[in-house]
């Protein structure tokens, strides 16, 4: 015979919330605090005998910390019991940024409750980051320091029948170097702020506030243009011109809703993609197919490059991973950037995807929102 008893009379509640990663507290209208579960007396630790004796006043006073110009802990409870949905924030504990939610739960009676839920920092990603700096930054000072030497002894050591075009051809050469090195550098520095920006909670302050209309033709022009002064690449022929293998089909009338700053280091990421893993002089097109149904455009960045193997799909947008594919680990990278431009897009209102065949190529699509006049109110 089937057991009839209701759900919540054969579940312990209690042992439900204790045995839950996240740390859970939740207020009364009172400002009591009325139950917490094992993962915060973890997180929150004597804190949390302080909470208890003080209820929200005191457990405000601790998510406010070093929380600066943005909501307070009051108004961020006051927003969250306005609204069904629970809202996101981040606090400072115990030496590092936690993410945290505020829900509003309505009891019997009309009895209306606060939960705040808190997770406990990811410092496994942390590691991880950090050590990708740590072998980066000492690989190009060491390289650098090397050969900057090389250069002096070249030049103190130079005989008479050293030519200046033998002499030049030997300094550009350890510069070209060091270029490289220095190139990287920067590279992962600007992935790492991107990276600080998305684990810290400011990237969908960051897109709200500077989001504006965008011309996508006008746009990828400009960008094409800054191509020429900042390659995509570490090591550019100064021969080539890369615009010439750039492709456009972008419509002059599509005009976007979009961050200007992101947009660029989404488009930059993915053309890098395109450059680095597929043959040089091969073309990229770039397409955009607007629709007003949906109110959105499709943006296609096209190679014919090695393409992905569909068993190494999963890695292609995951942090810190990339394809196994022999083409593609014999190219430099950190395996960060398209994850980074696909939590810029989503940040958007946007979506990112792509489809592949090895050995034919390789298609990265987005959409993202076409730009509204009553935006602008």
């Amino acid at each position: 015979m089937p057991n009839t008893k209701p759900l919540s009379d054969s579940l312990d509640f209690r042992a439900i919330l204790d045995g839950l990663g996240q740390g859970v507290l939740i207020f009364d209208s009172e400002d009591h605090l009325i139950l917490d579960n094992v993962a915060a007396r973890t997180i929150l630790g004597a804190n949390l005998v302080l909470v208890r004796a003080e209820g929200w006043k005191a457990a405000a006073m601790l998510l406010d910390a070093v929380r600066e110009d943005r909501l307070s802990a009051d108004e961020i409870r006051a927003k969250a019991l306005r609204q069904a949905e629970p809202v996101r924030f981040h606090t400072f504990l115990s030496g590092a940024y936690t993410p945290c939610w505020a829900t509003a739960i309505y009891g019997t009676g009309g009895a209306i409750y606060t939960m705040i839920t808190l997770e406990r920092p990811d410092w496994s990603s942390l590691t991880e980051l950090m050590s990708t700096f740590r072998s980066e930054a000492r690989m190009s000072i060491t390289s650098t320091r090397g050969h900057a030497e090389l250069i002096k002894q070249v030049l103190t050591r130079r005989t008479q029948n050293t030519t200046a075009e033998e002499l030049a051809k030997r300094v550009l050469g350890f510069a070209g170097i060091m270029s490289v090195h220095m190139y990287r550098l920067e590279l992962l520095m600007n992935l790492l702020h991107r990276l600080e920006v998305i684990r810290t909670g400011q990237l969908a302050e960051l897109i709200r506030t500077n989001r504006k209309p965008v011309p996508l033709a006008e746009f990828v022009e400009d960008l094409l243009e800054d191509i020429t002064e900042n390659p995509l690449t570490e090591a550019p022929d100064p021969q080539a011109d890369y615009r010439e293998r750039i492709r456009l089909d972008i419509p002059d009338d599509i005009t976007i809703s979009a961050s200007k700053q992101h947009l660029n280091d989404i488009f930059r990421d993915l053309l890098r993609n395109s450059m680095m893993y597929s043959e040089p002089g091969t073309p990229i097109t770039i397409r955009a197919v607007p629709s007003p149904k949906t109110r959105s455009v499709q943006i296609d960045v096209i190679d014919e490059g090695y393409g992905i193997r569909e068993n190494q799909a999963g890695r292609v947008f995951a942090p810190f991973q990339r394809a196994r594919q022999p083409q593609i680990i014999a190219e430099f990278g950190y395996g960060l950037s398209l994850y980074l431009a696909k939590m810029e897009i989503e940040a958007m209102g946007g979506r990112i995807w792509f489809t592949s065949e090895e050995n034919v190529g390789t298609t990265f699509s987005f959409k993202l929102l076409l730009w509204r006049a009553s935006q602008e109110e």
